[in-house]
């Protein structure tokens, strides 16, 4: 008895039939379309019915409400699993005062899910230029490096 089963699951196997569901999603290729596409669906998520999207600044504390302008191309993988976006939103009320979050993502069940968002530049303003966006960290090998 033992024997024809062990046989059908070889037979199985070896077709490519009994591949666990982690092993396919570790295999699937996300590209810069699904990246996209996961942005918007977290972002349309996390947004109010007006489309305002609430963040608290981890520095100041501060409650944010921003409103999404674009995603910044390219958008990028950075290993195996993990995806980054880099975006713009303006503070409402005051659409010149930009912030610039990024954002990373990974495959769950199959999509790819955002597990961290962070302020990458603020808005300040400079008596010569006006608004400009005024980085917190930089990146030195996809691994984020604070500034201040």
């Amino acid at each position: 008895m033992r024997a024809p089963r062990l046989l059908a699951v070889l037979l199985l196997w070896a077709c490519g039939l009994t591949a666990p569901v982690r092993a396919e999603e570790a295999a699937r290729k996300f590209y810069a379309e699904d990246i996209k596409a996961a942005m918007m669906a977290h972002i349309a998520a996390r947004a109010d019915a007006d489309g305002v999207f609430h963040l608290r600044d981890e520095k100041t504390g501060e409650e944010l409400a921003l409103k999404f302008v674009t995603i910044h191309d390219p958008v990028r993988v950075i290993d195996r699993n993990t995806y980054f976006a880099c975006t713009d939103f303006a503070v409402v009320g005051a659409p010149e005062k930009l912030y610039d979050l990024d954002f990373w993502m990974n495959p769950q069940t199959g999509e790819l899910k955002i597990y961290d968002e962070k302020i990458h530049k603020e808005p300040r303003k400079s008596l010569l230029y006006g608004w400009y966006k005024h980085p917190r960290y930089t990146f030195v090998k996809d691994r984020v490096v604070e500034l201040y």
